[in-house]
């Protein structure tokens, strides 16, 4: 490939260079956020040599070009585009993005960015709680054995902090001093704070201010509390700032910032944050148990259209609310949203089969099992959105298999995983939650081929019928 020439011809297609507010890349995608997406020429994109599709989400128009491919296009790119080379998506990419998505997919993007970069802390302790659990099972050895202790310290340790990890990550994303969030969050799960996961019947110690009541009860292993409190410490932080003289700014600024939002966080919004974590909790394990099959059939069906929106990115806050949920303690969303992901994976592949155009079919084979590993971007946007069809196909597979891993209530022990890779939080869980996500994984292939291929097929036959009738 000519990497200079496809960048010249890619620029040329998007609109030109007075199109282009700013451009990064990821490991498979070229991003660029557009004045007037309208100006693209997606057909003539797709057919370029080595694009595997073109798709615009989350505010940023996105070719895919795949792994070891896109950054050489982007080196090529960059210059001709006139854009700075300092990173595979810098923040600039980021806010320009942002500003261009309505409220609720910013918000997703938001949740989004706080709690991915947690996902390797969070898999980690589900893959140790999976290791403690199977030493305990099997009595590989004595329950007093030091190993079992350090064990069980090292899997909870992520939950524990967590309020700590949230804080860092949430004020980062909010433009707050990560610091400060990562004190919020001490503060939250403070030692003095009696731990909720050891609280039992027990009722917590309560310390009378200003004439208020305020339950002695730390936040150790919440999502929502320390979310909303640290969105309200970067507030604070920021007109703090604005009111301080540069001179005074280190002294100022971050002891009002935690004062105020200390007491805030201890009096106000960790219980209200709690109040919330536990409603949408209580919701979705309403759902979950009263509607069961159906509720799995609608959601798996759904995915991948919700993946489309972006909205999907605010799920990451709602499975780690489950997780660190005491009385629940398991992410019973994420192998729905897996049967949605495998089925679009097998669609792709019932394209690959059907199809004679040697680039679709070039493409479908690789996407799809992409789409096995979790990544759905190349099948859904490379091929089975862009012939219909096949994406219709995957969401009937996706809700069959989001149906019967409901029946059989297969659940992870993380979040972030899909596909094959789940296969490491689904089974420390134990050998039926492992057979019957398997049993769910071919359900939603197999069906969503069918389903594609009895589509297609009807489609071809109708075609072929108004053909001859024209």
């Amino acid at each position: 490939m000519d990497y200079q020439q496809t960048a010249k011809r890619v620029l040329e297609l998007v609109g030109g260079r007075e199109n282009i507010i700013t451009a990064a890349h990821c490991a498979t995608r070229l991003r660029l956020v557009l004045h007037d997406e309208s100006k693209v020429d997606q057909a003539a994109l797709e057919d370029l040599d080595g694009v595997s599709g073109a798709f615009s989400s989350s505010g940023q128009y996105q070719i895919i070009f795949g792994t070891g491919t896109v950054n050489k296009v982007f080196a090529a790119f960059a210059p001709l585009a006139g854009v700075k080379v300092d990173g595979e998506e810098p923040l600039d990419v980021k806010k320009a993005a942002s500003q261009k998505l309505n409220p609720f997919a910013r918000l997703a993007r938001s949740l989004s960015n706080v709690f991915v970069p947690l996902i390797p802390a969070i898999v980690a302790a589900g893959l140790l709680m999976g290791l403690l659990g199977m030493i305990k099972a099997f009595g590989w050895v004595d329950g007093d054995s030091p190993i079992v202790q350090l064990l069980d310290m090292f899997s909870s340790s992520a939950f524990i902090i967590l309020p700590i990890l949230i804080g860092f990550s949430a004020a980062r994303e909010f433009g707050a001093n990560p610091y400060l969030g990562a004190v919020i969050g001490g503060i939250m799960t403070h030692p003095s704070l009696l731990n909720p996961w050891t609280l039992g019947n027990s009722d917590p110690e309560v310390m009378k201010f200003l004439g208020m009541n305020i339950e002695l009860i730390g936040y150790q292993g919440t999502v929502f509390p320390v979310l909303l409190t640290v969105w309200v410490m970067a507030k604070i932080e920021q007109q703090v700032r604005k009111r301080t003289p540069e001179t005074l700014d280190l002294l100022v600024t971050p002891f009002v910032t935690v004062l105020v939002t200390g007491f805030l966080a201890l009096i106000v919004i960790g219980p209200i944050g709690t109040l919330l974590g536990k409603g949408i909790s209580f919701v979705l394990v309403f759902f979950y148990e009263q509607f069961s099959v159906v509720a799995g059939l609608l959601f798996g069906g759904l995915y991948s259209t919700i993946v489309i929106t972006g909205m999907h990115h605010s799920f990451h806050a709602i499975e780690a609310g489950l997780l660190a949920d005491k009385s629940i303690g398991k992410n019973f969303l994420l192998p729905i949203w897996s049967m949605a992901n495998v089925a679009q994976g097998g669609a792709g592949l019932a394209v690959y089969f059907l199809t004679k155009n040697v680039k679709l079919k070039a493409l479908a084979l690789p996407s799809a099992f992409s789409a096995f590993l979790g990544i759905t971007e190349p099948v859904i946007y490379g091929v089975n959105l862009r012939l219909g069809k096949p994406f219709i196909g995957g969401a009937i597979g996706g809700a069959i298999g989001g149906g019967y891993v409901v029946l059989t209530q297969v659940a992870a022990n993380a979040y972030g995983l899909t596909g094959i890779p789940m296969i490491a939080i689904v089974a420390p869980l134990g050998a039926s939650n492992l057979i019957n996500y398997l049993v769910g994984f071919a359900i939603a292939v197999v069906t969503a081929f069918i389903s594609t291929v009895v589509l297609m097929r009807l489609d071809a036959r109708k075609q072929k019928e108004t053909d001859v009738a024209a």
